[in-house]
């Protein structure tokens, strides 16, 4: 019975995601002891150098992953609770065992080797949102039955945030935004994240910039005006009278240009001026959601009243909540400061690598920014920047590719499950490797700050090859499990 069974995890297995799985870590390696390789070092089995040391985590991974496949698929789900409140112990434990590593305390030493709970902490994570989503009686109805899955995320991220103060791995756990979404959260949801960060990049950047009339600032003046416009947006959708919308955006016009003829005789506080306007619309909106009986618009004017006083305090938040180096960072990605020997020299040098490597690349264990060591972290996470300079052009658009197929099948995998609980569970390894591929590349390029997370099976490190093989093969254990549970 034990032997049919075992074979029947080897036959249902996906051998093409351990395929990519395999290419990634093993060029990942290449990438490893590229990055790290000197010109008196002779072999890529050098233990003493981080692709020695890679290769003996490459094995450990290996190794786990056919032990993630013999166990019964069953047990991941009856363990997951009790896995969740041990990880939750850890977490909770992890700062006052841990050093203080560039700020960070989250690293716990074993020996001669330092492990970071914070990575193993998202398949656990992902294990719980699972088991519970996965109910049978569980649908996503109304805004009360998110309660349990947002404390599910929210409460190790805020651990890690705060008591080990890594911001990077905490920020990782957004990534089940989209499994939220796809099991049917409403997208209002996501669309006031992307407003809330949308909201303090604007306030932030132009804060300060005064209006050439007038008294306020650009900043405020940007974010009002969007505000405006969504609530214009929402109303019209609702009632879908087109010169309802021409109505309210020539009063909005109508009000700034009274004021900018009154500005000749008279200073006008611009700032003012817009927040009263968007508290006008708001209270129309609440109007008309009550006289149409529309209670989504109730929702809307809620939301703008709140992200006036949102955008009020995302100057204290930046100044007095935000460690230094978070706000040196953000000013250097947004050009409100220029830093090229500190914060933005890392982003700088990456630039550089991946600019010099063109269209084909310099060639393996070729590239000059990354063998003279101009490229802060760039084994761990700026690796990509090694590829950029090595392999070039084509050598980055590969990488990516092969990533985008990895996470496409992913994508398939999660699709064709019968298991509800096995599906959530899939969509959260898929959005969990979508989120550290956009994140790390995006920071690479200066596209994003930099938060500090790796580029999965490419960085340096056991805890992060670990974390993503645990990820991984769990996954490819439950899916195996689709076809024995159709016998």
């Amino acid at each position: 019975m034990r032997a049919s069974r075992s074979g029947n995890i080897w036959q249902n297995v996906d051998w093409i995601t351990i395929g990519i799985f395999l290419v990634l870590v093993f060029f990942g390696w290449l990438n490893i002891y590229g990055a790290s390789y000197t010109f008196d070092q002779t072999s890529i089995f050098d233990f003493s150098n981080r692709a020695g040391k890679q290769f003996t985590w490459i094995i450990g991974s290996l190794i786990m992953g056919i032990i993630l496949l013999l166990i019964d698929y069953k047990t991941y789900d009856v363990l997951a609770y009790f896995a969740y409140g041990a990880m939750l112990l850890l977490l909770l434990a992890t700062p006052f065992l841990a050093h203080d590593i560039k700020g960070s305390l989250s690293w716990i030493s074993l020996g001669p080797v330092s492990l970071q709970p914070a990575e193993f902490a998202k398949c656990i994570v992902a294990l719980a949102v699972a088991k519970y989503m996965g109910r049978y009686e569980y649908k996503i109805r109304t805004w009360r039955d998110l309660i349990v899955p947002f404390a599910l995320i929210g409460v190790p991220a805020l651990i890690i945030i705060v008591l080990q103060k890594e911001t990077g791995s905490a920020l990782v756990f957004a990534a089940f935004l989209l499994v939220f979404y796809r099991q049917g959260m409403s997208g209002y949801v996501l669309w006031i994240c992307v407003a809330a960060v949308a909201l303090f990049i604007i306030s932030i950047r132009f804060g300060g910039i005064a209006l050439p009339l007038g008294s306020g600032s650009v900043g405020m003046l940007s974010c009002m005006l969007l505000l405006a416009a969504v609530e214009i947006y929402f109303i019209c959708k609702e009632h879908r009278m087109r010169w309802q919308a021409l109505i309210l955006i020539g009063s909005v016009f109508l009000v700034y240009g009274i004021c900018l003829l009154i500005n000749i005789w008279v200073t006008v506080p611009f700032d003012w001026i817009s927040v009263g306007i968007v508290v006008a619309l708001a209270l129309y909106t609440v109007f008309i959601s009550i006289y149409w009986r529309k209670y989504i618009l109730l929702l809307v004017a809620l939301f703008s009243l709140f992200c006036i006083g949102y955008t009020q305090a995302c100057d204290f938040v930046f100044q007095k909540v935000l460690q230094p180096h978070q706000r040196i960072r953000i000013e250097v990605l947004l050009g409100m400061k220029e830093d090229p020997a500190g914060a933005g020299y890392n982003v700088n040098q990456a630039r550089i690598a991946i600019g010099s490597g063109r269209f084909l690349g310099k060639g393996y264990l070729n590239g000059t920014q990354t063998k003279l060591q101009f490229v802060p972290e760039q084994d761990t996470d700026f690796i990509f920047c090694t590829v950029g300079e090595e392999w070039g052009f084509v050598g980055s658009i590969g990488v990516l590719l092969v990533y985008l197929f990895f996470i496409l099948r992913l994508i398939e995998i999660a699709e064709r499950q019968r298991n509800t609980s096995t599906q959530i569970y899939a969509y959260a390894v898929a959005s969990i490797f979508l989120f550290h591929l956009t994140i790390n590349v995006g920071m690479v390029l200066g596209l994003l700050p930099v938060i500090g997370i790796p580029l999965p099976f490419f960085s340096y490190g056991g805890s992060s090859l670990w974390g993503f093989t645990l990820l991984l093969f769990i996954l490819l254990r439950l899916d195996a499990a689709r076809m024995e549970q159709l016998r």
